[in-house]
């Protein structure tokens, strides 16, 4: 944690891709808190906030985690065809070369 605090830019990528135990719920919850009006936060997600609260099990952390980065922040969406999709390499659409 004394790392993380040191830090003035804190990189939070596919937040909810994984669900988090209570314990783990509270470190994130506090290192959100503790960098709320501190320091810069990206965090990436592909999940709406209404899912927040059954990644890390608990309602209220999720609307107070919600809240503090809601309130400075800038919410970007993303819209459009996932480029990984359309370049993988197994898609239903993709040609199959003949074996040689």
């Amino acid at each position: 944690m004394k790392d993380l605090q040191k830090q003035d830019l804190l990189i939070l990528d596919e937040w909810g891709y994984v669900p988090v135990d209570r314990d783990g719920s509270q470190m994130l919850f506090r290192i959100v808190s503790d960098s709320y009006e501190r320091k810069s936060l990206i965090l990436t997600t592909n999940l709406e906030f209404s899912k927040w609260g059954s990644v890390f099990t608990d309602e209220q952390m999720a609307a107070a985690m919600i809240d503090r980065l809601s309130h400075h922040g800038h919410l970007l969406m993303a819209v459009g065809r996932s480029y990984r999709m359309e370049h993988a390499l197994m898609r239903q659409d993709a040609v199959v070369e003949p074996a040689s």
